[in-house]
């Protein structure tokens, strides 16, 4: 399952959008840094509005969606590299995430105090930037120190670490994330065994208050938060903590309306689940049949035996054909059945590649 951790200094946020993320009140939101100290826990449904149409249809109603479990991680200071404040407990909680989550504070509250003192969006993320890219650097001069013993004793592929080193360490030593840094495919296999924090995909979810959701093209920190992602290759989802937070209390249906209400489209909160679901280059396919219709979480470019295998390793092993139909055909179709006789389902072997969206049953023998 992808493990998501939410990280950003002490109040700007980050608890409550937990709170509103898991649907729960788990976490104490408080106006006071280090409210978090062991990192909340809370496993995520990914928001498909594919399911029901497909229960529907198969007349089941027993839906399991795609999931993804959220870390509140303890709020950074400075210092937090050298074990200032709850430093080394932070930086080991990032590591067993597969994303970050950066909340960023775009919201001016007086009743609300901030570590720093001031609202500087920019400051912050760079505060978090600094701490995360100084903990990498003293990883880099550890492995840089045993490559080069490597290299003595004729090991060939400490070669190969020390040149990606002499990339990613500059970067560092000027307090950019190692992800900025451009590397070969082969290169980034070298580097994934570094386990370094700044290579984590990063989202950055910008805080603002309900009133600025209306015009947020004009709103100056979050234009600068969008900025950074940019230049990052990250990605920028805009939220209201406390807004999320308190629609949970109401019914699906006078979320929507309330949210119409502030001219806002969809729920910050299910935009930002769904990015931390792709930005690892995951997808879903589907599996529909009287007892459940499920959804399936495997990388993009999967092959088919090997999703099968997603399900039960049995399925793998004794894998023989995947009959696939897309759920638009299945859909439009009204029933199995009925995509049978129109040819639109068929019959795919294990090197098949699984796309988006399709609906598979695994024909198998063990």
């Amino acid at each position: 399952m992808l493990r998501a951790g939410i990280v950003g200094l002490p109040n700007v946020g980050k608890s409550t959008l937990f709170n509103a993320l898991t649907a729960q009140s788990s976490a104490l939101a408080a106006n006071y840094p280090f409210a978090t100290i062991e990192p909340n826990v809370g496993v995520v449904s990914v928001p498909d509005e594919r399911l029901e149409p497909l229960a529907r249809l198969v007349k089941t109603e027993k839906i399991v969606p795609a999931t993804v479990e959220f870390l509140d991680i303890a709020g950074l200071v400075r210092g937090a590299s050298k074990g200032e404040g709850l430093g080394n407990q932070f930086l080991a909680n990032i590591r067993e995430t597969d994303t970050v989550v950066q909340v960023v504070r775009c919201f001016e509250d007086e009743n609300i105090v901030h570590v720093e003192g001031a609202v500087d969006p920019v400051r912050d993320i760079e505060t978090i930037q600094i701490e995360l890219a100084l903990a990498d650097l003293a990883t880099v001069e550890r492995r840089r120190e045993k490559a080069q013993k490597n290299l003595k004793s004729g090991d060939k592929s400490a070669r190969q670490e020390l040149d990606v080193l002499d990339k990613i360490q500059p970067a560092l030593e000027q307090g950019r994330s190692a992800r900025t840094v451009v590397l070969t495919d082969d290169e980034k296999n070298v580097a994934r065994n570094f386990f370094l924090l700044t290579t984590k995909p990063t989202i950055y979810a910008a805080n603002v208050e309900e009133s600025a959701l209306a015009d947020l093209d004009n709103n100056s920190m979050v234009n600068a938060v969008r900025e950074i992602a940019a230049k990052e290759a990250a990605e920028c989802v805009v939220i209201c903590a406390q807004l999320e937070a308190d629609l949970v209390a109401l019914p699906p249906e006078e979320r929507v309306d309330y949210l119409k209400s502030l001219n806002v489209d969809t729920s910050g909160v299910d935009q930002l689940i769904k990015s931390a679901y792709h930005l690892l280059g995951l997808m879903s396919f589907l599996t529909a049949g009287e007892k459940e219709v499920r959804a399936w979480t495997i990388p993009q470019g999967t092959r088919a035996q090997t999703a099968a295998g997603t399900i039960h390793s049995d399925i793998e092993r004794g894998f023989i054909r995947a009959e696939i139909v897309s759920y638009n055909d299945l859909i439009a179709a009204g029933s199995y059945a009925t995509a049978r006789e129109k040819g639109l389902l068929r019959l795919e072997g294990k090197d098949y590649i699984m796309q988006e969206g399709d609906v598979v049953h695994f024909r198998f023998n063990v």
